[in-house]
């Protein structure tokens, strides 16, 4: 069965239809791809918007990844303790909404848990086949945990304490997003579809008059669950998986989703999170720290923080949707 998904905000949308074509384009970036879907303006050329979308990625890339040597969250992550780092208005706008997240959700979603991403082999060393030993995940969480942080966001200026290890893996994705979308709106574009790894954020109409239709993501083994697809317009979509990193031992299943409070894979995790949200940034993050909270306290928080989310649990031995109040509303 599909489910439609109208946000309150695709009421805004111009009488006056776009003229122009789809252009699609597309590549690879953050080790997956990218996609761009978008209505040409006369004297706009392809390969100009081409190169303002693989500018604002690439710089997605160079503040924000772990496994670019170099990367401003390199710098910091390798700095010496006491050292003072400035970071770029990106990196720290980032950086602001992790923190805010990560106070929203009481932790549940923390940017400095790269020590422990990188001890179960969710990191740039990747390739665990068995858990870490219970006092390297102990030592592990001493070198983690948000609220050490100094972080000076009027300065944009970040100081190492100690052994921090920052990872955006849970909201960077979601940034670039974004920032793809900004420099669409910077070219004059107004009707377009942006999707990195999955993840989306939509504006606009077709020329036909239809809104950007996305298809929220389910899982491989879940086809025989209602599709939602949701009316992309001034909205971003991502979604949380434990489906897509993992490794197995004795039984287990380990998924690269960390638990900040203990150290190791989310226990009985959801199978996925999709959020909707005003930016993708946001429905990233939130995606993340609802995963980690599990279905009850994850719905309960949505309830309490109007987030549209969607749950993919496992219930004896079937799979079950559960939608948050506030994407039940949309629903027609």
């Amino acid at each position: 069965m599909r489910q439609v998904i109208i946000p309150q905000q695709l009421a805004d949308l111009p009488r006056e239809l776009p003229s122009g074509n789809i252009v699609a384009l597309s590549g690879q970036t953050m080790g997956t791809t990218w996609s761009v879907r978008y209505i040409n303006l006369p004297g706009l050329p392809k390969v100009a918007v081409a190169s303002a979308i693989e500018t604002a990625l690439d710089q997605v890339v160079q503040q924000m990844s772990t496994w670019l040597q170099g990367s401003v969250i390199n710098q910091f992550n390798h700095a010496e303790p006491g050292t003072v780092l400035p970071v770029p208005w990106e990196f720290s706008a980032v950086l602001s909404k992790a923190l805010a997240v990560a106070s929203q959700t009481d932790g549940c979603f923390d940017p400095t848990v790269g020590t422990l991403v990188d001890l179960w082999g969710f990191g740039p060393q990747q390739g665990r086949e068995l858990p870490p030993a219970p006092e390297s995940v102990e030592a592990a969480l001493l070198d983690s945990g948000w609220k050490k942080l100094q972080f000076d966001p009027v300065r944009s200026e970040l100081k190492q304490s100690g052994r921090l290890t920052l990872d955006f893996s849970g909201i960077a994705k979601g940034f670039g997003v974004d920032q793809v979308a900004a420099a669409l709106r910077q070219s004059g574009l107004q009707h377009y579809l942006v999707e990195v790894g999955g993840e989306f954020y939509g504006y606009g109409v077709k020329p036909d008059g239809q809104p950007w239709w996305v298809a929220l993501e389910r899982t491989p083994d879940a086809a025989m669950l209602d599709e939602y697809i949701v009316a992309a317009h001034g909205l971003g979509l991502a979604t949380s998986g434990d489906y897509r990193r993992y490794f197995e031992h004795e039984g287990r299943h380990y998924a690269h989703t960390i638990n900040p409070a203990t150290g190791w894979p989310v226990a009985e995790a959801p199978v996925s999170v999709s959020v909707l949200a005003s930016s993708c940034m946001e429905a990233d993050a939130f995606a993340t720290a609802l995963t980690v909270m599990g279905l009850e306290r994850g719905l309960a928080f949505a309830r309490t923080h109007e987030l549209a989310a969607l749950f993919t649990v496992h219930a004896q031995d079937e799979l079950v949707q559960r939608a948050s109040p506030r994407l039940q509303e949309m629903l027609q």
